[in-house]
């Protein structure tokens, strides 16, 4: 059993923020991530709305927020959390490795995940032409044919990646506007080799003849009812995202989409757990907003480690 002040679980930019809040304030930390540090940040490609950068690779970023966090002296584990108790005075936090960490006080930070479309032939082809990252998987597209799905910042923004790679680029988008910014919609409509789709959602995803890959996605337009196969190798989903929030059901409050229940100090039902960045409930979603989150946290929790010292 290894013992902290703090657990944090989740190395997005809140829970990295929050390491370097706490180390800093000379409290011993520990953050278990189950994959990338960066969270969603790691896999974006370009960053233009973070104070101080006018551009920034999220890659880039994320390895500076990771750096500064270790340099303070945080301890950062690559290893998924499989049960927490996090009820009791010194919370305990299992990992997928079977390793047991206690604190007196915990931080959540984990994010959110892909939310998926639900439709045949998504779970099938998933790895073999469905893919949830553009910037992770775009590469294996260049010179074909690829399609997006949806309409936000994240959509509109694998698009742009995936146009410079792909020889054409479909994007689709249930509504008969995006929801993205004008900067990238803007920058979406000058693209010689992107095809927008407005009004249009997607029906199946199809194999390729002979070949256990993405061949052909069927769509729907929402106004005729009309359907349309569109010949792709690649689907990109960015449909947005949802909580992965299950493991704390039953010990922390959720809200009815499974969001855990925390105002702006971040402080949760249950003492010395707060909770920071997209895992909350929350009306924005920046990088900058979970950043400050992290830092809210890290003071929430050092308040209250003070409190019992």
């Amino acid at each position: 059993m290894e013992q902290y002040d703090a657990i944090i679980i989740g190395a997005g930019p809140a829970g990295l923020t929050a390491a370097i809040y706490l180390q800093r304030a000379g409290w011993r930390t520990v953050v278990l991530e189950a994959y990338v540090c960066g969270g969603q940040m790691a896999n974006t490609p370009e960053i233009e709305n973070y104070p101080g950068y006018s551009r920034i690779s999220g890659v880039e970023l994320s390895t500076s927020l990771y750096n500064q966090a270790v340099e303070q002296g945080a301890r950062i584990e690559f290893d998924g959390v499989s049960a927490v108790r996090l009820y009791e005075a010194e919370k305990t936090v299992e990992t997928q490795s079977g390793r047991t960490f206690r604190a007196r006080a915990v931080i959540v930070a984990n994010g959110a995940k892909r939310r998926k479309l639900g439709i045949p032939g998504e779970e099938e082809l998933a790895g073999r032409g469905v893919s949830y990252c553009a910037t992770c998987d775009g590469g294996f597209y260049k010179g074909k044919h690829t399609l997006v799905v949806g309409g936000g910042n994240t959509a509109v923004e694998d698009a742009l990646y995936l146009s410079n790679l792909c020889e054409r680029v479909h994007i689709i988008h249930r509504r008969d506007e995006f929801r993205a910014g004008r900067v990238l919609t803007d920058a979406l409509q000058k693209r010689e080799n992107i095809t927008i789709h407005y009004d249009t959602i997607p029906v199946e995803i199809r194999q390729a003849e002979g070949k256990p890959m993405v061949g052909e996605i069927e769509v729907e337009n929402v106004k005729t009812g009309g359907r349309t196969g569109i010949p792709v190798q690649g689907v990109f989903v960015a449909v947005g995202f949802e909580p992965d929030n299950q493991l704390f059901a039953g010990q922390l409050t959720l809200d009815p989409s499974g969001y855990i229940v925390a105002g702006e100090d971040t402080r949760t039902n249950l003492d010395g757990v707060f909770a920071a960045g997209d895992t909350r409930t929350k009306t924005l979603r920046q990088i900058v907003t979970a950043a400050g989150d992290g830092a809210i946290a890290a003071f929430e929790a050092g308040g209250y480690l003070a409190a019992q010292a």
